[in-house]
Formats: structure tokens, C-alpha cells, sequence
């Protein structure tokens, strides 16, 4: 499937994520798989640099033996199983990876590994899943609830948070190229930043939901229970309503979440893959009210052939097509336009009302969500880069005599 030779890229390439470890995967984890597949694919297998690694020492992980680069995060105190709790030191640790030797420098980013040093001479591409969420617009919903600022922490963190976002702006200048992961990701980076990018959909396994299974009646919600998803606003709409809703995730809002739950919402916590699939191939809808950069659980809905009714913002207005009331041809899903429970409550109304099931076509929706597909992105993204690696080596082409043709007319 690869567009071009495997000449065209350097054999000497160094992949870059802020940290792998199975406390903390999910779809940016899954685009790193996906990239170092593709570069092994084309070129060579990359080297891997991380803050952390605890990933290859899982025997059922991608990353079983694989060699990886860490920081001196790795050997501090809880630094592989609570690195996040070293924020104020991950810029300065992200900074002292060593990366000479390696023309082409690609880093998977959505706090600080687009902060690495690189030379001149290296071709740095960043894949953005976001700038850091927690530092820009979303700082006040993930400090409402913060445990720290109800210790009386608040203004000692948002000192950091202000920190954060210098070196997050001063950073993004280090990189060549900037792929965003969806157009909403291509906004916040010229707004924080003033970077354009271009934009490239992560992949998305489509192929492992199955989207003709019987339709029952309950809707559900796939998440990690966290604020900015505001999954409180799905559990109360459907207290409201009365309607059957599962929800699966965990997370730090987990405990809050079951006891606002009413008789009809269940909080079913984590879930195997085996168990989400079943379910999104047989909910009536998917519901989602947060605000995603992208959003990998929309898209594997779709992929199961179940519709989706999301606030409309984000990455979402990328990914579901939306219901058009005077036509509901290529429509994917619903969307509601404010982040409140009314807006939510009249969206699901509308949606059961209408018996917009029947008019949404399963087997449409998934044809759609082969758009995001894991090949898909693989085409895209080895476009981008090799158009960017030949930019980059027109702009070092370095000018020699012809010491052969001197040497004879001496």
C-alpha cells in the first residue's frame, strides 16, 4: 500500500510519545502503533523515545521487547505508574532526550513531546492530538473538581498551568511540520500557537465491529469519567427522560457519576473490548456531550453501525454527518447545539420521536466510518511526511566541487 519507495525516507528514523505505559492507552497510543508500523512498513523500524516505558515488558503489548529511550522520569518515585504527577519537570525532561543521529525525528504529541531539541539538519514532523488541553481552554473544568485546589492548592496550580502554557507556545516553534489530528485540533494550534497544520485523521480500527447485529433499546456512552467529557449531562438528561443508558469508563468521576445515576442509567465502570463491541453493535444510539479533539469512540460506533448524537463542537463535526431535516440522506448521527441538558434532553426527544433509527442506515453509517480507517490514515500520513522529508532535504542540498575534473588538470 506504500505510495512511494522506501529510498525516499532516511534508514535512521526516531518516533517520539510522551510515555507508554498500560495505566494510560488509548487512541494516541494506538496512532504511535500505527505510525511505527507504517515507517517499518516503508522505511525502517524506528527508535523509540518516551518520558516513560512500561509497555515492553507486557507480553501481550505491541511494544513486548521493543527497546525504548526514557527520561530520568523512569527511575524517580511512582515516575512509570504516576507520571503526570511530575508535570512541573516534563517539559525540562522531554528537552534532554538525546536525539543526534537521526535525520527524520517524528513525535506523537498532546503535552510535551513535540518539545523536543532537534538541529537544523533534522526534520522534525509532530503529530498534534492536541496543545495541552488541561493548560488552555479546558483549565477551569479540570480544576472544578480538582482534589488539589480543594486542599487549597488552586493557586499554586494554576501558577504551573500559566508556566505550562509559555513553554507550550515557546515549543511549538521548534517543529518543521505540524500535522493536526482533526480540523477543531487545527484551530486551537493557530489560536495558542499561531501555527497553521495540516490536517491528518487518526486511524481508527473499523474492521473489528460488526454493524448487522439486531438493534436493542438502550443507548449508551463509552468514555473515560473525567470532566471535560461531561457525561454528567448524559446522565442527567436520562434521568430526565426516563431512558435506558449504559455507561462505560473509569475514571475520577466514576463515584460522583453512580450516585447521580437514577434507576434507568447503569455505570458498568471498565469493560473489556470484547464486551464494548457488543455493545456499541446493539445500543439504539451512541451519545457523547463532551468537546474532543477528534474522538475515536464516535467513529467505532459508527463503525458498529449505530447513529451518534454529540454536542456539536469538536472533532465531531470531522466525523458525523449530521441529520438535516429536510433530507437524511448520508446522515450518521444527531447533533445538538448546547453543551446543556436541555439541548441534550431535546436532541434524544427528537431523535425518539422521529424513530430516527429507521431513517439512519447501519450499513451507510459504517461505510462512512471507513473513512478513518487504519489504511486510510497510513496513505495520508506517508504522503505527508515524504512530501515533507523532500522539502526538507531541498532546502539542505549541500553545493561540491567536481575535486575529480580538478585533480586531472593538475
Amino acid at each position: 500500500m506504500s505510495v512511494n519507495s522506501s529510498l525516499d525516507l532516511p534508514s535512521n528514523i526516531a518516533l517520539v510519545h510522551e510515555w507508554f505505559t498500560p495505566r494510560s492507552t488509548g487512541g494516541a497510543e494506538n496512532v504511535v502503533q500505527v505510525i511505527d508500523d507504517l515507517l517499518t512498513e516503508i522505511a525502517s523500524q524506528p527508535e523509540l523515545f518516551s518520558l516513560v516505558d512500561e509497555e515492553s515488558l507486557q507480553k501481550n503489548s505491541w511494544l513486548f521487547k521493543r527497546k525504548v529511550k526514557t527520561s530520568f522520569i523512569q527511575k524517580l518515585p511512582f515516575g512509570v505508574s504516576h507520571v503526570q504527577q511530575y508535570l512541573p519537570l516534563l517539559p525540562f525532561a522531554i528537552e534532554q532526550l538525546n536525539l543526534e543521529g537521526y535525520p527524520l525525528v517524528i513525535s506523537s504529541s498532546h503535552l510535551v513531546a513535540k518539545g523536543i531539541l532537534t538541529s537544523p539538519d533534522q526534520l522534525h514532523i509532530s503529530y498534534v492530538h492536541t496543545p495541552v488541553r488541561y493548560a488552555w481552554d479546558q483549565m477551569n473544568i479540570y480544576l472544578k473538581r480538582s482534589f488539589l485546589k480543594r486542599i487549597g492548592l488552586g493557586p499554586l496550580i494554576r501558577w504551573q498551568l500559566h508556566t505550562l502554557r509559555q513553554w507550550d507556545q515557546l515549543s511549538s516553534s521548534r517543529v518543521d511540520y505540524l500535522l493536526a489530528n482533526s480540523n477543531f485540533t487545527a484551530k486551537r494550534i493557530w489560536k495558542y500557537w499561531r501555527r497553521r497544520s495540516e490536517v491528518v485523521h487518526p486511524p481508527v480500527n473499523v474492521s473489528r465491529f460488526e454493524w448487522n447485529k439486531p438493534r436493542e433499546d438502550f443507548y449508551l456512552s463509552v468514555c473515560r469519567l473525567v470532566p471535560n467529557k461531561r457525561v454528567d449531562l448524559l446522565v442527567r438528561a436520562f434521568n430526565r427522560l426516563k431512558l435506558p443508558l449504559i455507561v462505560v469508563g473509569d475514571g475520577l468521576e466514576k463515584a460522583y457519576l453512580e450516585k447521580l445515576a437514577g434507576p434507568t442509567v447503569q455505570i458498568l465502570g471498565f469493560q473489556s473490548k470484547e464486551k464494548i463491541e457488543n455493545l456499541m453493535s446493539s445500543c439504539r444510539a451512541f451519545v457523547y456531550s463532551g468537546v474532543e479533539d477528534f474522538g475515536i469512540a464516535p467513529v467505532e460506533a459508527m463503525a458498529s453501525g449505530a447513529p451518534v448524537i454529540a454536542f456539536g463542537k469538536g472533532g465531531v463535526l470531522d466525523t458525523v454527518k449530521c441529520f438535516n431535516a429536510n433530507s437524511a440522506k448520508g446522515a450518521t448521527g444527531l447533533l445538538f447545539p448546547n453543551q446543556t441538558v436541555k439541548s441534550l434532553v431535546e436532541a434524544i426527544e427528537f431523535f425518539k420521536e422521529k424513530q430516527l433509527w429507521k431513517d439512519l442506515n447501519p450499513e451507510l453509517i459504517r461505510g462512512w466510518s471507513n473513512s478513518f480507517s487504519q489504511d486510510s490514515f497510513k496513505i495520508r500520513f506517508e504522503k505527508s511526511i515524504i512530501r515533507a522529508w523532500r522539502e526538507h532535504m531541498n532546502s539542505c542540498d549541500i553545493a561540491t566541487s567536481d575535486l575529480s575534473s580538478s585533480s586531472r588538470k593538475n
